[in-house]
């Protein structure tokens, strides 16, 4: 039995569709339902008995500490985070108690449950704490790659607010002995990804009609990571990483935004013809994004050399998968793009 927090988000549904896709080690998934956490991500679990969903707070200790001796978990896979930088930038509060406070939390939670473990049970647990490229900083367009080593840089409301959950998982580990591993990933993109961040937002207005904002010049460089492939390495940390380490997990993939919204408009100028013209007629540039990282990349030689993992996906194979699950799930992305997210891309797109 593995506990994972944000189980119904983007990469955490994903993380535990894979797992009982390989395995039939069961899943306690907790989760609070946010914005971007979605019961109908899990579907296809319905009436799965490897399956327990809990609708709940990472804040609440109470709860945690009774999910723990409920369910003897031999590990513990944290993803529930606030993620979206803009969201960040307009109400950084949220962000301050879910990824530090409910970190915290957790990590307290974990301790105490290990403690109270026996010995052999003690050795084999884990807390994987899942966490982004974006505490290392912005980059210049020559600089090197960031490694696991590289200071923390943080330049958003998010990103400070991961760095300072990254510090705590460390300190509980240095000070308390807890055996934890922690990985700094690229951006992610894939099936159910919630329709603000930039592939899917591509995807959605594109095949409205709509237009595909560009923040300032369109050459912000990330590096991309199919979520799929981002899960392989998770349960490869899970499995073997060595406690106390950080890995780095990058799709080898650097690109600028425009390149991946001319990408996006092309592929579904390929599968979804527009008659009114190609997709690329809707790109507009706006206002960029205030501190706006110039440039990500991921050094992912450690978790290579140490642990045998590399991407599978290639960004083309990757994002025509991406495209074609969107293609395939309209409903999907109707449910999501309920009244409250068209406020939100109003108010975040709309002064721009």
């Amino acid at each position: 039995m593995i506990l994972v927090t944000g189980g119904a988000g983007f990469i955490g549904a994903n993380f535990v569709l894979d797992w009982l896709g390989q395995t039939d080690e069961p899943v306690v998934n907790l989760d609070a339902l946010t914005y971007a956490g979605n019961r109908e991500n899990l579907a296809s679990l319905a009436g799965d008995a490897r399956h327990v969903f809990v609708h709940g707070d990472i804040c609440d200790r109470a709860l945690l500490d009774r999910l723990l001796a409920e369910h003897h978990p031999r590990a513990i896979v944290h993803f529930a985070a606030e993620s979206h930088v803009d969201r960040s930038i307009h109400g950084p509060a949220a962000f301050v108690r879910t990824n530090v406070e409910g970190t915290f939390t957790l990590l307290e939670a974990a301790r105490a449950y290990w403690l109270g473990l026996d010995s052999d049970a003690k050795a084999g647990f884990r807390f994987l704490h899942v966490s982004t490229d974006e505490v290392y900083g912005s980059l210049g367009p020559t600089d090197p790659a960031f490694t696991e080593t590289k200071g923390f840089e943080p330049n958003s409301p998010y990103s400070a607010s991961k760095a300072a959950s990254d510090h705590l998982v460390r300190a509980w580990h240095h000070t308390y002995g807890l055996p934890v591993v922690t990985t700094n990933c690229s951006n992610n993109y894939g099936p159910y990804q919630f329709p603000e961040k930039l592939i899917p937002l591509m995807i959605a207005n594109a095949l409205a009609g709509k237009p595909l904002p560009v923040y300032g010049d369109g050459q912000n460089v990330r590096d991309w990571l199919y979520v799929g492939d981002h899960c392989a390495a998770i349960r490869e940390v899970l499995a073997r990483g060595r406690a106390g380490e950080t890995y780095n997990v990058g799709g080898w993939n650097e690109k600028p935004n425009l390149d991946i919204v001319h990408t996006v408009c092309t592929l579904l100028d390929e599968l979804r013809p527009d008659p009114a013209g190609p997709h690329a007629r809707l790109i507009t540039y706006v206002a960029d994004r205030p501190g706006h990282d110039r440039r990500y990349a991921i050094d992912a030689r450690k978790i290579e050399r140490e642990l045998g993992w590399r991407p599978v996906e290639t960004f083309e194979s990757g994002i025509r998968k991406t495209i074609a699950w969107y293609l395939d799930h309209q409903d999907w992305v109707a449910h999501v793009q309920s009244g409250a997210y068209r406020e939100w891309v109003d108010r975040n797109y709309g002064q721009r």
